[in-house]
């Protein structure tokens, strides 16, 4: 059973369907006693950094999410969600993140060049940069959609995929059992199916 973390942020249901289409069970709760009985977590997120972070520690998820990862549960953070999952975020100021992958989460317009939209929206290639059990069932070039104005800096040792978008920008990233993707997979058509089945079997 997959546990997907309801904390208030992000679109849980597209998730949860998208894992039930690969057989996967798993359900949406802020439960700690469900979340300790099931074999992954799922950390999803959209919005801004600040609000998101606050609401996680709030709803007791973050020492939660924390706890089980620390156990070596395998946790899978998804566009937000990722980002939450490092050290600091600087959108609209300086705000703590889970610390759980070194790094911080920086402006994408500190790095792409003039001219280029903000938010990116849209699909992506994956340039691997690491072997990931991730990976397992899709291959590079593989397209992805990505919705962001923010991405993983700081953190070299952490990243196992980038996409280019006028910069090479932290696609994918791993510490251990922790698991982060800055595109959505519930939104990447097969690629990111083949991608959660992956996850599914971690």
């Amino acid at each position: 059973m997959i546990a997907i973390i309801d904390y208030g942020v992000g679109n849980l249901f597209s998730l949860k369907s998208s894992l039930a289409e690969i057989g996967a069970e798993a359900v949406v709760t802020s439960d700690e006693k469900v979340i300790a009985e099931c074999d992954r977590i799922i950390l999803p997120g959209v919005g801004a950094f600040e609000d998101a972070a606050r609401k996680l520690r709030e709803s007791g998820m973050a020492e939660v999410v924390k706890k089980e990862a620390a156990a070596g549960k395998p946790l899978l953070g998804i566009c937000l969600g990722m980002q939450l999952m490092f050290d600091k975020g600087y959108e609209y100021g300086e705000h703590e993140g889970l610390g759980l992958i070194h790094g911080n989460v920086r402006p994408i317009a500190d790095v792409i060049p003039e001219g280029y939209k903000i938010p990116h929206i849209g699909w992506n290639l994956l340039k691997f940069t690491k072997k990931s059990p991730l990976f397992k069932y899709i291959k590079e070039g593989d397209y992805v959609y990505f919705v962001h104005s923010y991405y993983a800096a700081d953190c070299d040792e952490s990243v196992i995929a980038t996409t280019e978008y006028g910069a090479d920008l932290t696609a994918a990233a791993a510490n251990g059992n922790i698991y982060g993707c800055q595109f959505h997979p519930e939104k990447s058509g097969d690629t990111g199916l083949r991608l959660l089945k992956a996850f599914g079997e971690l």
